[in-house]
């Protein structure tokens, strides 16, 4: 009885250790070359908050002209007519094509290559060149003083910003309801704010995919890093229903924080993107 419960012990551990954030922690030191080293907050950007601002932007206009049909008109009230789904059309390959005619690659979640590590994210067409946004990571923000004890139990998609900042990037229980439930809260008249989608195998942003990149190994050393990027006040209202994150308290007196992932270097079909994880330098 004993061997049964430790071999299946084990096996979780394998799937779950390459999110699991002290044994990432202690395996990065080992392996100095994967580890991005930054000596103040203000210089953690790889590339521009501008850059990232530009790239969202030419996928989410691709992603709302691929929605809206090739002959439809978009009406500002149509959300108030048809439900989401039936909005935005149940065809996931309409946002992977948007995706690779804005931004010339492709990724979906596809089992690792990494033995025993799961679900990963892949390249699937194209060439992703270095500096560019290839993911983003989803979830609900919460600001260090906000509770989430019971929605991080068990939880290896929680993600800690620089200065405290927490995503929730779970699909699934508590985290999942609590991020629909802020998603409906947040939606000003017929206009969505964020995306209930990437709760789903299909989601209409292919970016939100993030959470499941997997963490670099002395093996597999990192191709792209996390960048943290707060949203400007000026992103376009009409484009906010493709972002997957929502703040968890209404009157958050911050900008929305968003988490993407930025390549290190051009990185080309069928390779599986590996992060890395940022240290502050005193």
């Amino acid at each position: 009885m004993f061997t049964i419960v430790l071999r299946r012990f084990r096996s979780k551990w394998k799937t779950y250790k390459h999110r699991f954030v002290p044994w990432m922690v202690f395996n990065l030191s080992k392996n100095e070359k994967t580890l991005r080293k930054v000596e103040e907050r203000s210089k953690d950007k790889l590339v521009p908050d501008e850059e990232v601002s530009r790239s969202l932007l030419t996928l989410f206009r691709a992603l709302l002209r691929s929605h809206r049909g090739p002959h439809g008109h978009f009406q500002k009230h149509l959300p108030q007519l048809k439900s989401e789904e039936e909005q935005f059309g149940r065809d996931p390959m309409c946002g992977q094509d948007a995706m690779l005619q804005s931004l010339g690659f492709c990724i979906e979640r596809k089992p690792s290559t990494l033995p025993f590590a799961g679900t990963g994210v892949l390249v699937t067409r194209g060439f992703v060149p270095k500096g560019a946004t290839v993911a983003m990571y989803p979830g609900t923000v919460y600001q260090p003083y906000e509770p989430i004890l019971l929605q991080s139990i068990r939880n290896p998609f929680v993600f800690r910003c620089i200065d405290g900042v927490l995503v929730d990037g779970k699909d699934k229980g508590i985290s999942r309801m609590v991020f629909r439930s802020c998603s409906g809260r947040d939606r000003i008249g017929p206009f969505l704010t964020s995306d209930t989608s990437w709760l789903t195998d299909t989601p209409h942003n292919p970016l939100a995919v993030g959470q499941y990149v997997n963490n670099c190994s002395n093996e597999r050393p990192a191709n792209v890093c996390y960048q943290e990027y707060d949203l400007p006040d000026k992103f376009p209202m009409e484009l906010r229903r493709y972002l997957p994150n929502v703040n968890y308290s209404q009157d958050t007196p911050r900008r929305l924080r968003c988490v993407v992932l930025v390549s290190l270097r051009d990185i080309t079909a069928g390779e599986e993107l590996f992060s890395n994880y940022y240290t502050i330098v005193h």
